[in-house]
């Protein structure tokens, strides 16, 4: 199986299928990440970032924020870049991704491009240095507060709004900002009918006006420096996947247990009680109503 990407005359060239994507999965994760060869270009990655290149022309903003693999999505502090998940580069490494994480973060096109908007909102505040602005501040917070270990998210609260999973933008002042510009930035958003009468509205209208303003000025940073690129990624796979599972697995978050354990006490004397299964079958029907409703 081979690639297709164009060459310099406009014409079509065979990009030869890498050796390890025949590899099993044990051979495979013993290479290390910089010997992969991964790049973007030729890549479904690479119409991504052009299809965020233009929803970003459309809103009238010459921003382009760069792209480089990297081991996660992540926006560096002071950069205005976006770092994409090496793994997006090739199929064979999102099937090794899958089985490992048990997702692909940002394996479809709808989530990469959640995720895009959402690096794109950390991106072009690097790039105008919009966290010091004393009105976005009034609006998001300070965006200089050090980030929760854990947060404890109010799912039906109207003061955020909801893009990515799990609340994001109740995190950070930070990823409040990412959030409501991801939510403003999407094509043909309704973002003013979606959150009529919410306090959420007042900072869609923020960054409209805001976007408004810097898209007639010259963005403050331009650096194009890359942090952790593949190139420079020693560390094998198996390296690599034995610290992402101990980072998003062993200490896991048991926010909710204290109000769990309120309604279903794991104590003895409470062991003639009905148990949460019972429960849980009881009222399907009103949770699978409710949980839909902010999902």
């Amino acid at each position: 199986m081979t690639s297709t990407t164009k060459n310099q005359n406009g014409g079509s060239r065979r990009r030869s299928k890498p050796a390890w994507a025949d590899y099993s999965d044990n051979d495979l994760l013993d290479m290390r990440i910089c010997d992969l060869g991964l790049r973007i270009a030729g890549t479904r990655l690479e119409h991504r970032i052009e299809q965020l290149y233009e929803e970003l022309s459309t809103r009238g903003l010459n921003f382009r924020p760069h792209c480089w693999l990297s081991d996660e999505w992540f926006t560096p502090d002071g950069i205005p870049g976006i770092a994409i998940p090496f793994y997006l580069a090739h199929s064979r490494l999102e099937r090794l991704e899958r089985k490992q994480m048990l997702e692909v973060e940002g394996g479809s096109k709808a989530t990469c491009m959640r995720i895009m908007r959402h690096e794109a909102g950390h991106a072009i505040d690097n790039a105008y240095r919009l966290g010091r602005r004393r009105s976005w501040q009034s609006i998001f917070g300070s965006s200089t507060l050090p980030y929760p270990e854990h947060y404890s998210p109010k799912p039906y609260s109207k003061s955020f709004v909801q893009h990515l999973d799990m609340w994001y933008a109740q995190a950070h002042p930070a990823e409040d900002f990412a959030e409501t510009f991801a939510v403003w930035l999407r094509p043909r958003s309704p973002w003013r009918s979606q959150y009529n009468g919410w306090p959420a509205l007042a900072k869609l209208e923020y960054v409209d006006k805001l976007m408004a303003d810097i898209s007639v000025k010259k963005q403050l940073v331009s650096t194009r420096k890359r942090m952790d690129p593949v190139r420079t990624l020693r560390k094998t796979l198996r390296e690599h996947y034995d610290e992402k599972k101990e980072r998003y697995g062993v200490g896991y978050p048991t926010v909710y247990d204290r109000d769990l354990l309120k309604l279903f006490s794991a104590a003895p004397e409470y062991s003639g009680n009905p148990a949460a299964t019972v429960f849980l079958r009881a009222n399907r029907r009103y949770l699978r109503q409710a949980i839909g409703e902010w999902t």
